[in-house]
């Protein structure tokens, strides 16, 4: 019986097939080694995605948990309440102050005369830097100078020339005054005042200010510094008013509130002035006088005032709420043609 014939596979043929057989199991571990790549990605974000919204949940409620209301103790409450009785105390304690000062205990007041007895006036003579010539032309003519000014201090009137500072502090222009003041000896030097033309308005209140804290006097009076005064017939005058409290006195006007930008004497806050647009009663700023409780008012409620564009419908606008007694005096009429006028212009 004949056997069949059997052929043994070739050593290619093995090879063959082992590659082939080898190829087909190495894709599906590539595949699953991708996935799992993916998926390891995918926890780790998300892992790491939680542990950032944690810090930002532990920082919410740490916010909540400081804004959240305290439980006060007895200790609390009763220091709160001490605290409040304290500022009661204090608020009471500065309208005290603030009425003694109205009725004359400053304890800075200084007396400008040497006998130490009250004075009649004080008088505020606008001035600027640019104003030599015409303080030199003042101190030869109604102004006093050396030992008549001294004189004239112990009758009771200080003249000054009303100055601020500049702004650039301690340059040549502050220098020339402080040296023409320790020649002269006859400046009030406002040093929390710039000297500027905008800054006009505001000057008076600085200069009733310092001159209520550095002299006690009856009136005290501001005057531009383009007037000549009368000295003796302003004396004359108010030595006929001696004892006028709340008096304020010059030549009375009103008048419209220029409206147009651009204009002489516009005023900013003309809406402010009603539909009419017209300013209410007061004394024109060449000269004016205020008693000296009108001065202290001024001095004490200085911070809370409310200046306009022009000095004199400031102190206009003061006089409205307090008891002010307006006196209007065409002897105070610089500019016009009266008789018997204690000022004229320059």
């Amino acid at each position: 019986m004949e056997s069949l014939p059997t052929t043994a596979p070739s050593k290619s043929e093995r090879r063959g097939k082992s590659s082939k057989s080898s190829q087909s199991s190495s894709k599906p571990s590539v595949i699953m080694a991708f996935f799992s790549c993916l998926a390891w990605l995918y926890v780790a974000g998300r892992l790491w995605q939680d542990a950032e919204n944690r810090v930002v949940l532990n920082n919410i409620l740490k916010t909540s948990y400081d804004q959240k209301p305290k439980v006060l103790t007895v200790d609390d409450k009763l220091m709160l309440l001490g605290c409040k009785d304290l500022e009661r105390k204090i608020v009471e304690t500065e309208m005290e102050l603030a009425l003694a000062k109205s009725q004359g205990y400053l304890k800075n007041s200084k007396s400008g005369s040497s006998s130490g007895k009250k004075l009649l006036a004080v008088i505020g003579v606008y001035s600027g830097f640019g104003s030599h010539l015409r303080r030199n032309s003042f101190r030869g003519s109604w102004m006093p100078q050396d030992d008549a000014l001294r004189k004239l201090e112990e009758r009771g009137i200080v003249v000054r020339f009303v100055i601020g500072r500049s702004p650039n502090r301690g340059d040549s222009l502050d220098r020339k005054i402080d040296e023409e003041n320790q020649e002269k000896k006859d400046f009030l030097i406002l040093d929390n005042h710039e000297e500027a033309q905008e800054e006009l308005s505001k000057k008076v209140k600085f200069f009733f200010s310092a001159a209520v804290q550095n002299w006690d006097a009856e009136f005290y009076i501001k005057v531009d510094d383009n007037i000549d005064l009368d000295l003796e017939g302003l004396i004359s005058l108010l030595e006929s008013r001696r004892g006028q409290d709340n008096g304020y006195m010059g030549c009375m006007k009103s008048g419209e509130v220029v409206s147009e930008e651009g204009e002489q004497w516009y005023e900013p806050e003309w809406w402010k002035f009603g539909d009419q647009k017209s300013y209410f009663r007061h004394a024109a700023g060449s000269l004016l006088i205020l008693s000296k409780n009108l001065a202290q008012y001024i001095n004490i409620n200085s911070g809370s005032l409310k200046t306009y564009a022009f000095d004199d419908t400031s102190i206009g606008s003061w006089m409205i709420g307090v008891q002010a007694t307006y006196i209007d005096d065409n002897r105070l009429c610089c500019s016009s043609i009266v008789q018997d006028k204690v000022c004229s212009v320059a």
